[in-house]
């Protein structure tokens, strides 16, 4: 089974064990948080798309740490004007593990109605 879901403007696939670098979330250590913008959700030939969310679905994760990311340098160069300036980020970012992951909907399957065999004279 997996889920594909939004936070902090991205999305994510996930599976259950999974460990995502999601966007910065205040959330402490060890703390459980939920996900509930719930794109789609499959698995051995099942699929359930929302539009835009499917209702009623929500992926749990367990929060492993808070942290940066390694460092981005920027260097901004302005030729013929002997001027350049050099700058740095660390984006910040939020270790998670994958507990749960909502199982795909099963559409019911349509039957065929029986047919009327023809009456004999």
């Amino acid at each position: 089974m997996y889920a594909i879901f939004e936070t902090g403007g991205k999305q994510y696939t996930a599976t259950p064990g999974d460990i995502l670098f999601i966007e910065k979330l205040d959330a402490e250590p060890g703390a459980e948080i939920t996900f509930d913008k719930v794109l789609a959700t499959g698995g051995e030939g099942d699929a359930a798309f929302g539009a835009p969310y499917l209702d009623g679905a929500a992926v749990t994760a367990k929060v492993l740490k808070n942290g940066k990311g390694k460092k981005i340098t920027i260097l901004t160069y302005r030729p013929k004007k002997d001027s350049q300036r050099k700058m740095g980020h660390r984006q910040p970012y939020t270790k998670v593990e994958i507990l749960t992951v909502p199982g795909g909907k099963k559409k019911a399957a349509k039957k065929a109605a029986p047919k009327a065999e023809a009456a004999e004279e």
